[in-house]
C-alpha cells in the first residue's frame, strides 16, 4: 500500500517505535506545507491512503478530485473540521478517526500552558535572551502564589491546569458551559460570579473550549477589555475561539497587558503581528507535540489503517463511501 504522511513539520513520524507497524509498506512523508490543492495533488499522486496529522493538512473537493487512488484517510484525532467528509463519500474515500488511548500521556497541552505561564510571568524567554546578549536582569516578574487563575472550559485540559494552580497556592475560578460549571463545583472548584467576574478578576486566563461553530469568535473584544492592564491570557486551544484581530488590539491598548499564545489562525506562522509584541510569548503549536502522545496518537492510527487493509471496515465514519 502506498502511504502518505502529510505536513510532518519535525520529520518526527519516522523516529517513533510504532512506525515499525508500516514496515514493508510504501510511506512518503513530507515535510513541508503545501497550501494549493494542485501541488500538493501532484506531490500525493498514486496515495492509497493519507495519515492526517491533527489538523494541519485540509482535504477539500479540489484535492480529492485530483487524487483518483485515494480509498482511506485516518484522521488522527477526533476532531476533523479540515476534512470535507461529504466530499470524501462523493469520492468512494472512507475517513477513520483514530483517537488517541486514555492514558496519562494526554497531559501535554496542560504541561505546555503551565510552561507558558510560568515562561510569561517570570518573563524567561525575555530574560534568557537579554543575558545571551551580555546583559543581567533586566525584567521584574510576578509570582503566581495568591493570584487568580481563570479557567474558561473545564473539561479535561482545563481540569489539569486547575490542579496546577492550586498546587502553586492561587486561587481558581472556573466559567464555562453549564456543564463546565457542574464539574467545577463537582470538585470543588470555585465558579466565577459570571463571565465578566471571570475576566474582571482573573490575572491569568487560560482558554479550555473546543473549537465549534457556536465558540467561534466566542471571546470578544469587550472581554479582554475587561481584563487587568497586568493579566495575562493564555491560549493553547485555537485560536478561532477569540473574536479576529481583538487580541492584537486588546494587547496594544494594554488590557490584558501580556499574552502566551499557542495556536494560530492559520499554520504555519510565517509571520504574525503576535510575534512581534514584546508582550507576547509564542509557541508554535507545541500543545500535544511530544513523543509519548505521538507514539500513543500514531500507533492507534497505523493499527486501524492496517485493519482497514485487511478488511476491516468497523471504524469507518462514512460508511456510504465503500459503495462508491
Amino acid at each position: 500500500m502506498k502511504i502518505a504522511i502529510p505536513d510532518d513539520y519535525q520529520n518526527a513520524v519516522r523516529t517513533l517505535d510504532c512506525f515499525q507497524q508500516l514496515n514493508g509498506q510504501q510511506v512518503v512523508i513530507t515535510r513541508e506545507h503545501i497550501s494549493d490543492p494542485e501541488a500538493l495533488a501532484a506531490r500525493l499522486q498514486g496515495v492509497e491512503a493519507l495519515v492526517l496529522i491533527r489538523e494541519r493538512t485540509p482535504i477539500t473537493e479540489a484535492l480529492l478530485a485530483r487524487l483518483p487512488d485515494l480509498r482511506l484517510i485516518v484522521q488522527t484525532g477526533k476532531r476533523a473540521p479540515h476534512i470535507d467528509i461529504a466530499a470524501c463519500t462523493r469520492h468512494g474515500v472512507a475517513v477513520i478517526y483514530a483517537i488517541q488511548p486514555q492514558t496519562g500521556r494526554q497531559s501535554a497541552t496542560g504541561e505546555l500552558t503551565w510552561g507558558l505561564i510560568l515562561a510569561a510571568r517570570r518573563f524567561i524567554p525575555q530574560e534568557v535572551a537579554s543575558m545571551k546578549a551580555g546583559h543581567w536582569q533586566s525584567t521584574l516578574g510576578r509570582t503566581l502564589h495568591g493570584s487568580t487563575l481563570g479557567i474558561f472550559g473545564y473539561g479535561n485540559i482545563g481540569s489539569q491546569v486547575a490542579t496546577y494552580g492550586q498546587a502553586f497556592g492561587m486561587r481558581v475560578q472556573v466559567w464555562g458551559q453549564e456543564g463546565s460549571r457542574a464539574r467545577a463545583q463537582a470538585d470543588g472548584i470555585e465558579v466565577a460570579a459570571s463571565r465578566d467576574a471571570l475576566f474582571r478578576d482573573a490575572d491569568v486566563l487560560s482558554l479550555h473550549i473546543a473549537l465549534t461553530e457556536e465558540t467561534r469568535g466566542l471571546i470578544t473584544a469587550d472581554d479582554l477589555a475587561k481584563m487587568k492592564a497586568s493579566a495575562l491570557l493564555v491560549n493553547t486551544s485555537r485560536a478561532a475561539l477569540i473574536e479576529t484581530g481583538a487580541l492584537e488590539a486588546a494587547l496594544r491598548a494594554g488590557h490584558p497587558g501580556y499574552a502566551a499564545v499557542d495556536v494560530y489562525e492559520s499554520e504555519p506562522v510565517v509571520d504574525h503581528p503576535l510575534l512581534h509584541m514584546d508582550n507576547v510569548i509564542c509557541t508554535p503549536h507545541l500543545g500535544y507535540v511530544e513523543k509519548d502522545g505521538y507514539e500513543a496518537l500514531f500507533g492507534a492510527a497505523f493499527d486501524q489503517l492496517l485493519a482497514f487493509a485487511t478488511g476491516d471496515r468497523t471504524n469507518v465514519a462514512n460508511p456510504e463511501a465503500l459503495a462508491q
